[in-house]
Order: structure tokens, then sequence, then C-alpha cells
């Protein structure tokens, strides 16, 4: 069976958003577009075009945090301007999985509780709902490679390229060309690339939303790291990554 793949790298101004289109079978996952989001054709609109030809199951795989943890959601129910909070900073911020990811992966997701990635967060659960919106379809998140519907999973980039042993220091950079260059080589080893990547002269948006298309490629052969409680994943999202 053949599953529409988007991957998303999120962002809270549509400009800075990439977005890639592919296809994963039993053959592998083949990547047929990638692009940059903008003010004129924005990126929930140019992913639900690409939809709307497509048939068959269809996975996202947003590059932004989907939840909030559960500790500072619990601190916050009934506190008041002034009192203090129970627990450290980092037990408060941090989500499990951000937690998970760095003692296996040596990766430091950003603090969905305190750093800006909050406002790439909200653009993120916009967007899904502009999906469900502009497709009329449910996006609900998917937590097992058989994926039925339109379901969509956390990753995170930098992580994957980590599990991959893939070198990337520098790619983000704006004079990065040359990492960038070197790291569409590396994933294009593992799933196979049939155009070009736009603006890797200045940007990694749009090759970040490729490599979200290899995290996608990992979930779905099954060959990721799953939650240990499920209830807690499921209020506060869990990133997926392939198993190292």
């Amino acid at each position: 069976m053949t599953i529409n793949i988007v991957g998303i790298d999120c962002a809270s101004d549509p400009r800075n958003v990439g977005y890639a289109f592919g296809t994963f079978s039993e053959n592998g996952t083949v990547v047929e577009g990638a692009a940059l989001g903008s003010n004129d054709l924005l990126p929930a609109q140019a992913i639900a075009d690409w939809l709307s030809n497509r048939s068959g199951p269809t996975l996202l795989a947003m590059d932004a945090p989907l939840g909030w943890p559960e500790p500072m959601a619990q601190s916050l129910v009934n506190h008041n301007a002034g009192d203090s909070l129970a627990g450290s900073a980092n037990y408060l911020f941090r989500r499990e999985t951000d937690r998970f990811i760095r003692e296996r992966i040596g990766k430091q997701s950003l603090d969905v509780g305190a750093d800006r990635i909050a406002r790439t967060a909200h653009a993120a659960l916009e967007l899904l709902e502009s999906l469900r919106h502009l497709l009329q379809r449910p996006i609900t998140l998917a937590w097992q490679p058989e994926v039925e519907g339109l379901r969509a999973i956390e990753v995170y980039p930098a992580a994957t390229l980590v599990a991959h042993g893939i070198e990337s220091t520098g790619y983000k950079a704006a004079k990065g060309q040359e990492a960038r260059e070197r790291v569409a080589h590396a994933v294009g080893s593992l799933i196979r690339i049939d155009v070009p990547i736009p603006a890797m002269e200045s940007k990694s948006d749009a090759l970040d939303a490729v490599i979200c298309l290899l995290a996608a490629h990992d979930f779905l052969w099954g060959k990721v790291m799953g939650p240990e409680d499920q209830a807690l994943a499921t209020k506060e999202g869990w990133i997926w990554v392939k198993e190292c």
C-alpha cells in the first residue's frame, strides 16, 4: 500500500515554513516535491491542494511540539500571580519526550513551556486546524505505523539526523550551503529525492521538511522509539525518532 507523506518544518511566519511531499511504500520513500511557504500561498492551502489530488492514507510529519508539559498545565490550573510553582524549571517546562530524546539521542529540544518554540507550536496546531477545515476531514495523531485516513506525528529533524549518524554541523547557518548539500546527499542515500530542494544556498527550511519525510519513513517502517507512558504521551505529544 502506498501512503502519502507530508513533511512540514513549522514556523510562526508562513515565509519560514518548509514543506515537502512524498510517498511511502514497500519499495521505500520517494520525495516528489519541496517548497517554501509564502504570504501569497499559505502552507495549509498548498498542502491541501496537493492532498486533494491524492488518494489513500496520509501521514503528516511535523517539526513542532504538538502538546505542552503536563506538570506545567497542572501547576497553572489554580495558580495566582505571585505564587510559587512547585518543581524545577526543567520539570515544569520540558515534556517527557524532550527528556527521553536528550537521554537517548543527546539532543535537547527547545522547551515548549518556556522558549519561543511555543509560538511555533501554536502555529503548527493552527495549521492542522486549517487543514481540517480545507479538506473537511479529521486529523488525529498516529501512534502505530498502520496509518488509515489522515494522521499526524511530531518529529525532530536534528534528532533524526543524529539517529542516522548524519553529520549536520552548520547546516542551519545562513552560509551553510555546503553543509546543507552534504546533509541532503546523506538523506538522499536513505530516501529517494527526485526534485531540487529550494533555497539551499541561504536557509534550511525546505531541507528540514525533507528530513521530516525521512522521520516519517522511519515511523512507517516501525523502526522508531515509542513512549512507555501512553497516557502521558497522549497529553504531551511524542517525538518519533529512529531506534538507535
